[in-house]
C-alpha cells in the first residue's frame, strides 16, 4: 500500500436551487483547476432570505486533494 499526502483548501458554493446544487457546483468548479480531488467536508451552511423565502444558499466546503508524487 502506498502512502499519500493530501492538502486541504476551502471553497464556497452558492445556488438558488439548494444545498446539493451548491455543493455540486463548488466541486465541479474546483475540479477544473485542482487535480486529484478526493473528499469534501461541509463546514458551514448559510442562506439569504428574500421576501420571507430562501433566496440562495451558500455552502463552505473543505476539499481534500492528493498531492502528486515527486
Amino acid at each position: 500500500m502506498s502512502s499519500h499526502v493530501y492538502s486541504v483548501t476551502e471553497v464556497v458554493g452558492s445556488s438558488t436551487k439548494g444545498i446539493d446544487d451548491a455543493i455540486a457546483g463548488a466541486i465541479a468548479r474546483a475540479g477544473e483547476t485542482v487535480r486529484n480531488l478526493e473528499w469534501f467536508e461541509v463546514v458551514h451552511t448559510r442562506g439569504h432570505i428574500v421576501d420571507g423565502k430562501v433566496g440562495h444558499v451558500q455552502v463552505t466546503l473543505k476539499l481534500g486533494f492528493r498531492l502528486d508524487s515527486a
